[in-house]
C-alpha cells in the first residue's frame, strides 16, 4: 500500500525524530525518493564550487547549499546550490524566486537529467546547471517549461560556463581547483 506524504508531515517525522535529519531523500508529489550516497568526487566538486562562486557572488545575491528547496506542499528537491536575492531572503526560496538550481551529478546523471529537470522546468527554476561528476561536462537548462526545459547546451570542460543571471560566476570547469 502506498501513501502521498506532505512536505509538512516530512518535517514533523523529522522534528520528532522518525525520520534522521541527514536522511537523503527527495519528495517528489508526496512520494519518498531515496537519493545516492555522495561520492568523495562529488564532494570534491561541490566545495570547490563554493569556494569559487562565493567570493565572486554580486552583494544583491545569495546562495543556499544542500537545502530543502520546497516547491509545493507535497514536493521538495535537494539541490546542491540554488541561487537567490539575498533580498528575497532564504525563508522566501520558491521556485518564483529562485534564480537557478545546480546539481553535481555523480550516480544520478540519468535522473538529475531526466525526471529531475523535468520536475524544476515544470515548477519554472528558470536555469538548472548538471555537473557531471566524470569528466566535469556541464547540462545548462533554461526557458522551462511544463514538459521540459526548451533550451539544453552541453558545455565540455574547457569551455566557459555561463550563468545567465551573474556573468561574475563564470567559470571553466577544467579549471576549478579541486580540493
Amino acid at each position: 500500500m502506498r501513501r502521498r506524504w506532505s512536505v509538512a508531515e516530512i518535517e514533523a517525522m523529522v522534528k520528532a525524530g522518525v525520520l534522521a535529519e541527514d536522511e537523503r531523500f527527495e519528495l517528489i508529489g508526496g512520494e519518498v525518493v531515496p537519493m545516492s550516497p555522495k561520492g568523495l568526487r562529488h564532494e570534491r566538486i561541490k566545495v570547490s564550487l563554493a569556494l569559487y562562486w562565493v567570493p565572486r557572488l554580486p552583494g544583491d545575491l545569495a546562495v543556499a547549499q544542500e537545502t530543502t528547496f520546497r516547491l509545493d506542499p507535497d514536493t521538495f528537491l535537494e539541490p546542491d546550490f540554488v541561487f537567490f536575492r539575498r533580498a528575497d531572503g532564504l525563508a522566501n526560496l520558491t521556485a518564483e524566486t529562485a534564480l537557478a538550481a545546480v546539481e553535481v551529478s555523480d550516480s544520478s546523471l540519468v535522473y538529475d537529467l531526466g525526471r529531475k529537470a523535468r520536475l524544476y522546468a515544470a515548477f519554472g527554476i528558470r536555469e538548472v546547471v548538471v555537473i557531471e561528476a566524470d569528466g566535469l561536462v556541464a547540462h545548462l537548462h533554461r526557458s522551462p517549461g511544463p514538459e521540459g526545459f526548451r533550451e539544453k547546451v552541453t558545455i565540455r570542460p574547457d569551455e566557459p560556463l555561463r550563468l545567465g543571471f551573474a556573468p561574475t560566476l563564470e567559470l571553466r570547469l577544467r579549471d576549478l581547483p579541486l580540493v
